[in-house]
């Protein structure tokens, strides 16, 4: 099992050493993103993720950039619904660097105003390059269409009006709330002693005696009335997106639910790649995307295609669920979606960023860790009859939630939208 400890600091440290590697990955996470924020909040977390590449008190951004660009590292990060990570891959020598710049920039991030004004100007920008993606926007309404008021359907960027008017005082409040040493996770994985990494980390203090945040509760939630929600602009495809309800972390349907979504969408041997764009020929990309929260899951479906196509391919759409769920799946794909899974986890377990981020996300979300063979044999002791209890219980059309983009009349859109659904 991977090394884990709770230090007195307050901070958890996960690892694994990988004595044959040269590399190291390692990944702090910090328990806040866009479902722990209030409506005029949304936007703040990952606003505050780009903050701390603006410089610390004892670093300005060009000598975080330096410092990792000179010893070859990467550094990065990414915000979440759930979480916030900063993470970097380093040469094992550097391994003390690359610690140090990541609990700098966790702990004493300056959230300088001018830098912060700068930033702003960045996030709209990349608010701006949602709404010029028709995919992002079909799913970042597909949210607000599956979980209606509820925290989870903010987006991670937050509306442009937020980021426009968070002050100075008010990101840096934030900032010390939430990037406390008790609740973050340091994750540590490849050629390196990871006890020796954890004797580093003894020596980091919270630098703020400020407000400590309120623990931060589940992500529960009572699926409603299903919403469909449709965006017309101008542009060449329908981009279509249908959420079914999920299943929360650790849930004992979590394997079922890898089956499922395997032979439905999951790659180019899944029900619907063959039969929405193989035999019909009516989409480039279509997919299934499970995604699970501490308190409920959601499963999505999506289809990029041209307007004339989207009745047919709803159709499909439809027939595949309800095949899915009346159990008219064969052994032969049960057996196929098992080896599939099987065999992504453990080409995943080859990179060490990838096992970087089960380790974290798993510890600060309290996913239990479980051994690769145990994983295995979970995966192959899942039966026919999990697959279509649980497929039955979950892809009913009245539970379904819509979104879309494209070009042409919502209300012909809404038409065909709501006939899925009956």
């Amino acid at each position: 099992m991977p090394y884990i400890r709770k230090l007195a600091n307050g901070l958890t440290v996960v690892g694994e050493t990988l004595s044959h590697m040269r590399s190291v990955c390692l990944g702090l996470w910090i328990p806040v993103g866009s479902l722990h924020e209030s409506p005029q909040e949304n936007g703040i977390s990952h606003l505050i993720e780009h903050m701390v590449f603006k410089g610390t008190q004892r670093r300005s951004s060009r000598d975080i950039a330096d410092e990792m660009d000179g010893v070859g590292g990467v550094l990065n990060a990414f915000t979440t619904k759930e979480a916030t990570c900063l993470y970097a891959r380093v040469v094992d020598a550097h391994l003390p660097l690359a610690v140090d710049i990541l609990m700098d920039m966790a702990l004493d991030a300056k959230m300088d105003a001018q830098e912060l004004d700068r930033e702003r100007d960045v996030v709209l920008e990349e608010i701006a390059m949602v709404e010029d993606t028709p995919e992002d926007l079909a799913f970042d309404m597909l949210g607000e269409a599956y979980f209606g008021e509820a925290p989870l359907a903010q987006t991670i960027l937050g509306p442009a009006e937020n980021i426009t008017s968070f002050s100075q005082a008010q990101v840096a409040a934030y900032y010390r709330r939430h990037y406390r040493l008790d609740g973050m996770v340091m994750a540590i994985v490849g050629g390196c002693d990871v006890e020796e990494v954890t004797r580093l980390l003894e020596g980091y203090q919270d630098s703020s005696q400020g407000e400590k945040a309120p623990a931060l509760e589940e992500a529960a939630f009572a699926h409603g009335a299903p919403r469909r929600l449709v965006r017309v602009k101008p542009i060449e495809q329908v981009h279509l997106c249908v959420a079914f309800p999920g299943v929360a972390h650790a849930a004992p349907e979590s394997y079922p639910l890898l089956v499922l979504h395997n032979i439905l969408g999951g790659g180019m041997s899944s029900r619907l790649f063959q039969e929405v764009r193989e035999k019909a020929g009516l989409a480039y990309s279509v997919y299934s995307y499970p995604y699970s929260y501490a308190g409920c899951g959601v499963f999505s479906l999506y289809a990029g295609l041209n307007p004339s196509n989207l009745s047919q391919t709803l159709a499909l759409l439809r027939r595949e669920t309800d095949a899915m769920a009346a159990g008219e799946f064969s052994q032969e794909e049960l057996h196929r979606a098992k080896e599939q899974i099987k065999g992504n986890f453990i080409l995943g377990r080859e990179s060490t960023t990838s096992r970087m981020n089960g380790l974290g996300r798993n510890v600060l979300l309290g996913v239990p860790l479980r051994e690769e063979s145990e994983v295995l044999e979970r995966v192959d002791a899942v039966t026919h009859e999990d697959v279509r209890r649980l497929a039955a219980s979950l892809l009913q059309p009245r539970s379904a939630a819509i979104s879309l983009v494209g070009p042409g009349n919502e209300e012909a859109y809404q038409s065909q939208l709501a006939a899925f659904c009956q």
